[in-house]
């Protein structure tokens, strides 16, 4: 029986980072047009950290009853360490979605942004058929779309239209930079698990690439997050400051490209996410700082 402990490392606290980035630019873009609403980013922060960890558990319950997690370079799964029953693990799973769809449905009536309904709805559809259902996109190598799509775009504009009813060039290209981060994320620990996913069968991006176009692939998403603040900064020049988040990375990157692999790639994971929570916050005390000081 998974002790709390367990239950809390299988929400997999380390990927929290890319539900709070994008509620952090969506309202910093909206606070840059005089929009923002605390309260209904509130909503939103709930709905996205929900949806993470219910995806989170979701993969945990699917991958385990596929055989998937039995031997992997990374922490022990819920199902897979045989820590908990995966029946529990998919109830405790559904539970947060049901979180989830709850928030959302309350923001979307508090802000008549009933749009969202469809688009959460989708969100919610996709997460479980990450890796669930009979023929998952995530083992097809689709997972890092999902993510740069529903914790990229999708986050981020949809915390900036609840509270200000439209989007801004800058919201736009934070979306892209914290999605893009995000997809590092989930590209850093599926070049880890290559060896063990291709033992399983399971395609993802990373196998499907390689060890080394997946490395690169890893650094061209960290370099569109950092164009997307070169960007905005033409405009909103404090926005630079989100580059001060590289520091981050400076080491875990260095082990990547030397060649590091399974355990040793866990610092690379934690770091961006830990990258993309600073980015966001910079990007949007830039954003603010730029509209309010220099106009």
């Amino acid at each position: 029986m998974a002790t709390p402990a367990q239950w809390i490392d299988g929400a997999r606290p380390r990927t929290l980072p890319a539900a709070v980035a994008p509620v952090v630019v969506g309202t910093a873009a909206a606070m840059a047009v005089d929009s923002e609403d605390l309260g209904l980013a509130l909503l939103a922060l709930i709905v996205s950290v929900c949806l993470q960890i219910a995806v989170n558990y979701a993969n945990d319950y699917s991958d385990g009853v596929r055989g998937t997690d039995a031997d992997r370079a990374g922490p022990a799964r819920l199902v897979g360490g045989g820590r908990a029953k995966a029946e529990n693990v998919k109830i405790v799973a559904f539970g947060f979605f049901g979180l989830a769809a709850l928030a959302g449905l309350t923001l979307v009536a508090l802000s008549g942004a009933w749009v969202l309904l469809i688009l959460g709805a989708a969100a919610i559809v996709a997460a479980w058929r990450y890796t669930g259902g009979d023929n998952p996109y995530g083992y097809r190598g689709l997972g890092e779309v999902y993510v740069f799509v529903f914790f990229g775009l999708f986050a981020t504009l949809g915390t900036l239209w609840t509270q200000a009813g439209q989007l801004t060039w800058p919201g736009v290209l934070g979306a892209v930079g914290v999605g893009a981060i995000a997809s590092a994320i989930l590209v850093a620990n599926n070049l880890r698990d290559i060896p063990t996913d291709t033992e399983h069968g399971k395609r993802t991006l990373a196998v499907r690439l390689g060890d080394g176009r997946t490395r690169n692939f890893y650094l061209l998403l960290v370099a569109i997050s950092v164009a997307c603040v070169v960007a905005v900064a033409a405009t909103h020049p404090l926005v630079l400051l989100a580059l001060l988040a590289l520091g981050l990375l400076v080491r875990p990157v260095q082990a990547l490209r030397s060649g590091a692999t399974g355990r040793d790639l866990i610092p690379l994971l934690a770091a961006t996410g830990a990258y993309e929570l600073l980015y966001a916050v910079l990007f949007g005390v830039g954003l603010v700082l730029s509209v309010r000081l220099i106009g």
